[in-house]
């Protein structure tokens, strides 16, 4: 049985209605009627979008899609890597033939990205592609995420993608660059979304042929990149009710496509946001004595406490205080009134992110008290740092493993940059992983955060094949 209709109420059940009732009626549809819906019978988009149509069919020969697929890659991947077992229920000769589809899905998410809170139409699409194969999508409350569950079973194995984009301009001249201005899919999350989406169907595929061993639950998170950020919306709506075990993956160009990164313990750091506003009566830079010199106590707040953190806190802690902003007056001869310095704490430890607020904050009175000046501190939480659990790090190291070839896991660096995965871990175990999207052989190089990034899109298949081998061995194991 593949729908599932007792997932928390709080989610609603997607139909083009519902969508329509709940989306941003201010902002403009980026997907519009010629993309990310299905139509029955072979007929034309534009006739069913016109009459309004919600999906009934449930079998695959029954619709087809309008995304175009592309001229490259062919339109069937590889097949399993030398060393790799192959995926149940001849799902590697499905997954080769839906090869062309998934990618196509992935290059129209690209180039019509949606920033941070505003992810409706990404997620009417996936729930679409979903309801297609025949599964209960359920969106979020606000309508920028999607829930689905398939399968049967009290205990849940859950995997996360998130749908935003980043506030960039897209700098490829490639077909599907970024329809939006100043914003692009800059981290991965297109691929992310397009991989789980792909996890999604081919598990539909096993439950359809009684071979799916549980229930897996797919979470199409909103808002990753922001702060605050989309998981704590998730799971406070009741996302991991029942969930015994949680899974992610993340873009990684450093690795080539084929190559996945795993580590148990410290992942990515903790990420928070430091602002720091000064005032004083200002003056003549003649006459420093008079006044509160704010220049002179901002730079003694931007050097001195990052200096004076490093020996407060455990050196193993792992912590990075980083000022990214610093102003302060515009005459060269005039003391200000005013500067303000903001930055970045990161942190890889969890009970020293715990600590930092408050020892920060004296930090910076303390070093600011003999200038005279006065201090205004905001500290502003973003995400604690992502642990990986021991054993759900071993479950996937071991099907990634079995998905690719063992000598195709490799351990990944630990990384200081913020990843909202670890609201989901505060609550169940769980473990990330990195997806390599890299061209192997290749002196083109990508880096997360640029405009120019692109990846391999042969990784979409390996990120397939390494969660589908994850959940068939997570509702396998005893361990959670």
């Amino acid at each position: 049985m593949l729908r599932r209709d007792d997932t928390p109420s709080i989610f609603r059940t997607f139909t083009e209605s519902s969508y329509q009732g709940i989306r941003d009626p201010t902002l403009p549809s980026v997907h519009g009627i010629d993309v990310a819906q299905r139509h029955q019978n072979g007929s034309k988009l534009s006739r069913v979008a016109r009459t309004r149509q919600t999906f009934e069919s449930d079998t695959e020969t029954d619709v087809t899609t309008t995304l175009t697929a592309p001229a490259e890659p062919s339109s069937e991947w590889p097949g399993p890597l030398p060393g790799a077992e192959p995926l149940p229920g001849q799902l590697d000769r499905w997954l080769a033939a839906r090869g062309a589809e998934l990618v196509a899905i992935r290059r129209h998410i690209h180039s019509h990205p949606e920033r941070s809170h505003q992810e409706f139409e990404t997620a009417a699409l996936i729930a679409r592609e979903l309801a297609v194969a025949g599964l209960s999508p359920r969106l979020l409350p606000k309508g920028n995420g999607v829930i689905c569950d398939i399968g049967e079973g009290d205990r849940v194995v859950a995997f996360r993608a998130d749908l935003d984009a980043l506030p960039l301009q897209d700098l490829k001249d490639v077909p599907y660059r970024s329809t939006v201005d100043g914003v692009a899919h800059a981290c991965g999350h297109d691929v992310h979304t397009t991989v789980l989406l792909g996890l999604g169907l081919a598990l539909a595929q096993l439950a359809e042929q009684g071979k799916l061993p549980g229930r897996v639950r797919l979470i199409f998170q909103p808002a990753e990149e922001s702060i605050p950020s989309g998981a704590p919306e998730v799971v406070a709506a009741g996302a991991l009710k029942d969930v015994a075990a949680i899974y992610a993956l993340h873009c990684y160009p450093q690795l080539p496509a084929g190559l996945v990164g795993v580590r148990s313990g410290p992942f990515t750091a903790a990420a928070d946001i430091v602002k720091v506003k000064l005032t004083g009566p200002g003056g003549h830079t003649a006459r420093p004595h008079l006044t509160a010199d704010l220049v002179h106590a901002l730079g003694r707040v931007v050097v001195d406490v990052p200096a004076m953190l490093d020996r407060r806190i455990d050196p193993r802690a792992g912590v990075s205080m980083v000022w990214g902003s610093v102003h302060a007056g515009e005459a060269f001869n005039a003391i200000p009134g005013e500067g303000q310095a903001s930055g970045t704490v990161r942190i890889l430890s969890r009970e020293a992110w715990r600590e930092a607020p408050e020892l920060i904050t004296q930090l910076i009175r303390d070093v600011v008290a003999p200038t005279g000046a006065q201090a205004e501190i905001t500290y502003q939480r973003g995400m604690p740092p992502v642990i990986n659990d021991r054993m759900a790090t071993a479950v996937i190291a071991g099907a990634a493993g079995a998905a690719l070839g063992a000598d195709r896991v490799v351990e990944a660096e630990i990384s200081m940059g913020g990843e909202d995965f670890s609201f989901y871990l505060d609550h169940v175990p769980g473990a990330m992983i990195r997806l390599g999207t890299g061209v192997p052989g290749s002196d083109k190089r990508f880096d997360l955060h640029q405009g120019s990034f692109d990846v391999n899109e042969d990784s979409i298949g390996y990120g397939v094949r390494v969660f589908v081998h994850t959940a068939l061995a997570a509702l396998s194991t005893g361990a959670f």
